[in-house]
């Protein structure tokens, strides 16, 4: 993952509040959430759950992200 965009403090919020039920399935748990907001045709929830499932997966990872100086 090249670059992660972060819309809102809210996004962070729900990825923390995800990683501290969930753990290890937190993500699992977001794309839950985004693909039930799809079949509500919740667009701005389907994306903000995306973004949190994409932020939870790079806060998982132990590679470093972005430019490294």
């Amino acid at each position: 993952m090249d670059d992660l965009f972060i819309a809102s403090r809210t996004s962070l919020t729900d990825a923390q509040d995800l990683i501290r039920e969930f753990g290890g399935e937190a993500a699992l748990q977001a794309a839950v959430r985004a693909e039930k907001s799809r079949e509500a045709e919740n667009i701005l929830k389907f994306c903000h759950w995306r973004q949190v499932e994409r932020l939870i997966d790079a806060l998982h990872g132990d590679e470093p992200q972005g430019t490294i100086h």
